[in-house]
């Protein structure tokens, strides 16, 4: 029999200037970035916590702390591999990933087929098994005043059964 585990994952940061906008492993051309040990990419910190909260594992914070010298300033995508190691060693396997992002600048649209390219790339999955929709709060809150960026993601693991 399959074991099917699903994990949410939620991350939020701030929009400064002097740093690229790096979202889903995509850089994207826009004023502003988003700060944080890491390079800030929510989009990638919202799957690795869903991958961790599936099998109930912590979060990012128990594996990547800011006081370690390799969390600083390091590609999010990078993590991520490590984060899928630790889900495929337990037998599991992502059968997809659903993720929003919420940002009212810039306009995301374009850029989320390369963004569900190099997520699936880095996971070793198909494209089509990683949706991400983009989305605005209508100028509503520190979203809507373009204070930061928000992104939500729900994955689901499967685990074979020994016999299959």
């Amino acid at each position: 029999m399959e074991s099917n585990r699903v994990g949410q994952g939620i991350d939020v940061h701030p929009l400064v200037e002097g740093r690229p906008l790096v979202l889903g492993g995509v850089h994207i051309p826009h004023g502003y970035g988003l700060d944080g040990d890491t390079d800030g990419d929510v989009l990638t910190h919202a799957i690795m916590d869903a991958l961790l909260g599936a099998l109930a594992l912590g979060d990012l914070g128990t594996y990547f702390s800011q006081d370690q010298p390799t969390v600083a300033g390091a590609r999010s995508v990078t993590l991520l591999t490590e984060v899928y190691a630790m889900i495929a060693s337990r037998g599991y396997r992502i059968v997809n990933i659903d993720a929003t992002v919420v940002a009212e600048a810039p306009k995301l649209r374009p850029h989320v087929p390369t963004m569900a390219l190099q997520l699936a790339d880095t996971l070793g999955i198909q494209p089509d098994q990683v949706s991400i929709k983009a989305t605005t709060t209508d100028h509503l809150g520190a979203m809507g005043r373009r204070e930061g960026i928000l992104a939500t993601a729900v994955v689901l693991l499967v685990k074979p059964s020994s016999g299959s």
